[in-house]
């Protein structure tokens, strides 16, 4: 029997398995398996224990919710982790030796994060409380509640995903006591806190915090120790930029941490750093290194998957993810200044733990033609057991197209790292269509990583082309950077270089075929694209932006969007405008669908019905399709007949083009 063709409903028989972590002893795990329920028409997660020993899974917990952020106790006797089974996420506690899992939370608005008291006794939590209200208060619920108006008096005040943002509510840290279920707000202030790491001696935090009154143009979260007995703080950082991920050596004289400063934007690297407690100073572990620390893979696949920003051996050795040349890999470093990979090339390492005594990590791995297992790596060696193999029968039954890597010369003669994908079941002699892929950020990357849309468009008998254009991470800071201030430049030739490179290099590829799509800044690409050239015949724009004018005002990021990538606010709209797809409407030849989500407020709704109106006032050839109750991120995370909706559009509006 040979294998099937993939289809786009085989979403519904992928499994993602995520965040793994290992017990104090080394000698056990829990991890997150998530599929996604057809008839429900959601995503089901729960937590699997494993023991390491044996090599034996268990299923921990069977509800039809969501579980995530899942934590061993420092003696090992129990688990903690989050789950939305009651609508809000709330903590629930589970014993290692098995039972029910005991519902320790039941807070108003959930609960953000959580940690681990070392003394096991009780759990510190980040949850969001109303002025004036503690963690427990119950709001009234009121059946006939009317409407009532928002007041907005900050920029920042809606968020993709979020929508309005409360007023007059802020993140808090709290403790809960595990036997009495007793709860002591730990923080106060109309300020909002983020609970990052506590020592292993129980004695100190680490938190961020940012006072200043107006944040409208505040880009930086502080972080402070603080002294859990005499709540003293002490700075950690304090520059502009995003720092998170604390931890503590196992001996707590070290924190590291990750994050960026301001330099380039949001386009800046992201380095590891270590500070000394006993003398204040700070070293920069990956200054060596030109590529960001952290992972920037995009694909849509994976669900809930997050990892820790760095994890200590009790050796004072570190380990931690960089995005590297299509890779994220698992990098160690040591407080001498040692950096190197732990893992190979070619795959994207999503999750991972490490073993307290350096021994082994627990890896979650995917690469282009395997949707991603459970393995144990063996540090000194590189070894690798599969701990699951929950995609396996599916990888057996389906047909999958492994991507060729290319590197080609883009603007500047400067290298351009991308992938080409031959249709499913190519034969030799035979002239194929191809479908041009870009994604968004711009500061993201496409990887060695399953990707189920490309697998889709490749099983239709399309050829796939994917790059990383300037703008992308993953190859340097210069390369990252490149894009601002340049959008519509140097990034279109690199894409349009990349097509030139395989039609020279495939006579297979049918040049009056060719189709080009993209969401978000790939949406922004597309638009652009089809209003400065006419080499495609067809193209699909998602989530995306035709007006930096509008984009200022709407977008949840725009007033400071702008000003990073383009360098113009509203007193220099011609500028804004030169940029804007918007503007070449009238050059447009390709038939374009535009897909966008109704809640998106990243790239909200507007942006595209100004470009279909306009191309359709204009007589050319466009339709426009609306995901209802869908925001920025429904490729990824949507609704799942949305996200099966979405693909059916896509490869529907290609077969009738191309």
């Amino acid at each position: 029997m040979g294998k099937r063709n993939l289809k786009v409903n085989d979403l519904f028989k992928l499994t993602s398995v995520t965040n793994p972590q290992v017990s104090p002893d080394g000698k056990e795990a829990v991890f997150i398996q998530t599929h996604i329920d057809e008839e429900e028409n959601k995503y089901v997660s729960n937590l699997f224990h494993i023991d390491l020993e044996l090599s034996a899974v268990t299923q921990w917990t069977h509800g039809q919710e969501r579980v995530s952020s899942p934590s061993w106790s420092s003696d090992g006797k129990q688990i903690a982790f989050l789950s939305n089974r009651e609508e809000k996420n709330q903590v629930y506690i589970l014993s290692a030796r098995g039972g029910e899992a005991k519902k320790l939370t039941a807070f108003e608005n959930g609960v953000t994060s959580f940690l681990w008291s070392p003394c096991g006794k009780k759990v510190w939590v980040n949850a969001i409380v109303k002025e004036g209200k503690t963690f427990t208060d119950k709001e009234e619920k009121d059946e006939k509640k009317k409407p009532e108006p928002y007041r907005v008096t900050k920029m920042k005040y809606q968020m993709d995903g979020i929508g309005l943002l409360p007023g007059d509510a802020y993140r808090q840290i709290g403790v809960v006591d595990i036997e009495s279920g007793e709860v002591t707000q730990f923080t106060e202030g109309n300020h909002q806190y983020a609970l990052q790491a506590i020592s292993h001696d129980g004695k100190k935090l680490v938190m961020g915090v940012n006072r200043n009154e107006n944040q409208d143009f505040e880009f930086r979260q502080p972080l402070y120790i603080v002294d859990v007995e005499s709540k003293e703080e002490t700075v950690l950082v304090d520059e502009n930029g995003y720092f998170h991920g604390a931890a503590f050596a196992h001996d707590d004289r070290y924190i590291a941490y990750t994050g960026s400063d301001n330099t380039f934007k949001n386009a800046t690297h992201a380095k590891l750093y270590v500070y000394d407690i006993e003398d204040g100073s700070t070293v920069c572990l990956t200054e060596s290194i030109d590529a960001p620390v952290g992972d920037y893979a995009v694909a849509d696949h994976q669900q809930g998957a997050s990892a820790p920003a760095a994890v200590w051996t009790k050796d004072n050795q570190l380990y931690f993810q960089l995005t590297t040349m299509g890779d994220v890999r698992l990098y160690f470093a040591s407080l001498d200044g040692a950096v190197y990979p732990a893992s190979p090339e070619n795959e994207h390492i999503y999750g991972y733990d490490v073993s307290t005594d350096g021994e082994f990590a627990l890896v979650t791995v995917s690469d282009s033609v395997n949707p991603g297992e459970l393995y144990k790596q063996t540090i000194a060696t590189g070894e690798r057991v599969a701990l699951t193999s929950v995609n396996e029968s599916y990888l057996e039954e389906v047909e999958l197209v492994e991507p060729e890597a290319n590197v080609y010369k883009g603007a500047k003669d400067w290298d351009v790292h991308g992938w080409l994908m031959k249709p499913t079941g190519f034969e030799e002699g035979q002239k194929y269509p191809l479908i041009v892929e870009i994604h968004g950020g711009p500061a993201a990357m496409y990887a060695n990583s399953f990707f189920h849309e490309m697998q889709v468009l490749a099983a239709q008998g399309y050829g796939v082309l994917y790059v990383n254009p300037r703008g992308s991470h993953g190859y340097s800071q210069e390369f990252v950077d490149a894009v601002r201030g340049d959008y519509g430049g140097g990034d279109y030739e690199d894409i349009m270089a990349g097509l030139e490179f395989v039609l020279s290099e495939n006579d297979w590829i049918d040049t009056d075929r060719l189709g080009v799509t993209g969401g978000s800044y790939g949406g922004f690409m597309t638009n652009w694209i089809v209003g400065h050239t006419n080499k495609f015949k067809a193209a699909v724009t998602q989530r995306s932006i035709s007006n930096w004018i509008s984009f200022y005002g709407v977008s949840d990021i725009g007033y400071y969007f702008n000003d990073w990538q383009h360098g113009a606010d509203m007193n220099d709209v011609e500028k804004l405008w030169d940029i804007s797809p918007l503007k070449y409407a009238k050059n447009v030849e390709t038939p374009l669908l535009i897909l966008h989500s109704e809640k998106d407020f990243r790239c909200p709704i507007e942006q595209a019905e100004q470009l279909y109106i306009t191309l359709k006032s204009m007589g050319k050839e466009t339709e426009f399709v609306r995901f209802p109750d869908a925001d920025h991120n429904l490729s990824r995370t949507g609704t799942p007949n949305l996200r099966i909706a979405r693909l059916d559009e896509i490869t529907d509006w290609f077969a009738k083009y191309l």
